[in-house]
């Protein structure tokens, strides 16, 4: 059985520090692989600056070319939307019985998980791995346990390296005409440019 790491977010587009954080996390807890899974525009909530969903994972599935254990995935381009997070471990549980799945989330989103869409439900089901984000300092397994909480307490990754890098800073700097070497990985710095001129 092997067990997916389960690494959500936009990728608008994909850079270094995606990348750097996920090595970094497999690398530290074993995982037998990390799927990002480029989540895909929710219709309700039309962002301008947000890429259309092909568009940005075939620059993530560019970006990962060369990169072992790291992939990306288009899984929740085919479920119902909006795409909320349980369904889509549930989803992904069914169509993969010979995998075991965790999700990864930055200590931004894990001081609100309290209030994502069945919680609970994916901490008792999903074990849940947590990685620093700067100005977010989640709970450590021990406070957890000493809470009272029953569900299983994540794993916190408190040695992982910041990466100092955004989608956000990479689209501005496109649009001013900067470089963005060092920023994405080379084989997609002329389609990001292109993409997001």
């Amino acid at each position: 059985m092997q067990h997916i790491g389960i690494f959500g977010g936009s990728f608008n587009p994909i850079h270094c520090g995606h990348i750097a954080l996920a090595k970094e996390i497999l690398r530290q807890t074993g995982l037998s692989g990390i799927w990002l899974m480029v989540s895909p525009q929710n219709p309700l909530k039309r962002q301008s600056d947000l890429l259309d969903d092909n568009e940005r994972l075939l620059l993530a599935r560019k970006a990962l070319q060369h990169v072992a254990g790291i992939d990306a995935c288009d899984f929740e381009f085919r479920l119902p939307r909006p795409s909320y997070t349980w369904n889509t471990l549930e989803a992904l549980r069914k169509a993969y019985p010979e995998h075991q799945f965790s999700l990864i989330i930055g200590g931004d989103n894990w001081e609100r998980f309290a209030r994502w869409y069945r919680a609970d439900d994916i901490r008792q089901h999903y074990p849940l791995i947590v990685y620093p984000r700067r100005d977010a300092s989640p709970a450590s397994p021990a406070a957890l346990k000493a809470a009272g909480t029953s569900a299983p307490a994540p794993s916190i990754l408190t040695h992982l390296p910041l990466f100092d890098v955004s989608s956000t800073e990479i689209r501005q700097r496109v649009k001013r005409g900067e470089s963005i070497v060092g920023l994405v990985p080379e084989a997609i710095i002329d389609d990001v440019k292109r993409l997001y001129a």
